[in-house]
């Protein structure tokens, strides 16, 4: 008893230091990066803002989860190995961000990084799968997996990075609920650390969310992708919990849709993949007419649902010692249903689905009617 109360005080306090750090630091790190000239300048190809926006956020955030993890965390083992790897991520966005890296030379950085907390043991080296029950992965499978998932969670929060606040939100709304799975599987350490990221992603959001008056740049995107992907890996996966595999997928569903469909538009029509386009789910609100605002806290609103649909696959007790029981299988099917059909909206109302979608059709075969004409 004495020992949860503990995780659930580090937990707390994990937040608001990290909230506290990133709070105070952000403007001063935005004063360095316009003095620097490190700056998003309007005008350039998918830049929304009007006005030059300094990059360098991901400095702040990193300090923000440095502090409270060397305070609260026992920086040892595969834990050490995250803070290490989150240290070469960061720096590696900051030479991109400073200088502009080619996409082969952030690749070889982002798998580094990787390389790094796989070396300290972050790897998928077991999981757990409803009906099927606990299988081992040998080390030829899960070190390649990890590496994969890893390097691969990067980029896709570097891609969600497009709208003012949006990858920040997404990030806090995943770290905090990482943290609730997290002690509920008793796993303290990774509780702990998703709550630092969620305090210091709500804190950046502060200077963040519309207008922006700083960027997170790629040393935050890809620092946050880094540290999600490792907690999800060393937290959630390494448990017996029979969900377990579906909580990181439910909780980052949105940036893994969005990287999904991006990367098959761009081999179907025989696209580079590391070629900046405006096909991401962000861009396609603001073409549907949408505002910047409206289009974040819309996406923040559905990975809430999501979030929800993993509480409830973990908390709702639907099926207990092999049994199924009636009433909690129909409150998580009707949250279920809910992310769902959420989900299935938002891929309607973007036109992901072009076929499904008869006003579509209609207006496309107009288009291409009036160019013959």
């Amino acid at each position: 008893m004495l020992e949860s109360f503990r995780a659930h005080m580090d937990v707390l306090w994990g937040f608001l230091v990290a909230l506290a750090v990133v709070l105070v630091l952000t403007p001063g790190v935005g004063r360095i990066g316009r003095v620097l000239g490190i700056v998003d300048e309007p005008g350039e190809k998918r830049r929304l803002h009007v006005r030059p926006v300094p990059r360098l956020g991901g400095i702040a955030i990193f300090l923000g989860l440095l502090v409270p993890a060397l305070a609260f965390l026992d920086l040892s083992g595969p834990w050490r190995g995250i803070i290490l790897g989150g240290a070469v991520a960061v720096t590696v966005g900051l030479v991109d961000d400073f200088r502009g890296l080619p996409w082969w030379g952030k690749l070889g950085g982002q798998g580094a990084a990787a390389g790094v907390a796989v070396a300290f043991g972050v790897t998928v080296d077991r999981f757990t799968f409803p009906f099927l029950g606990i299988h081992d992965l040998s080390p030829w499978i899960g070190v390649p997996a990890t590496l994969f998932w890893i390097v691969a969670l990067m980029n896709m929060v570097n891609f969600l990075d497009g709208l003012d606040g949006l990858a920040a939100g997404i990030a806090a709304i995943s770290g905090s609920t990482f943290a609730v799975i997290a002690l509920s599987l008793g796993k303290p350490e990774a509780a702990v650390l998703s709550a630092i990221v969620a305090g210091a992603c709500f804190g950046f959001l502060r200077h963040n969310f519309y207008p922006a008056r700083i960027f997170m740049g790629d040393s935050g995107a890809l620092l946050l992708g880094f540290v999600l992907a490792t907690v999800a890996v060393q937290g959630l996966l390494k448990t017996a919990a029979t969900v377990a595999l579906f909580f990181p997928l439910l909780v980052l569903a949105i940036p893994i849709i969005d990287t999904s469909f991006v990367v098959a538009r761009r081999l179907k029509h025989g696209e580079k993949l590391y070629v900046a386009d405006q096909a991401h789910l962000h861009h396609r609100f603001l073409r549907r007419g949408v505002s910047q605002q409206r289009a974040t806290v819309t996406m923040w609103a559905w990975c809430a649902t999501l979030a929800g649909a993993a509480l409830a696959t973990r908390f709702v007790p639907f099926r207990e010692h092999g049994e199924w029981h009636l009433w909690p299988t129909v409150l998580a099917s009707v949250i279920g249903a809910f992310a769902l059909a959420v989900s299935v909206y938002v891929v309607y109302f973007l036109e992901i689905v072009k076929l499904a979608n008869p006003y579509v059709r209609r207006r496309e075969q107009a288009v291409r009617e009036r160019k013959t004409a």
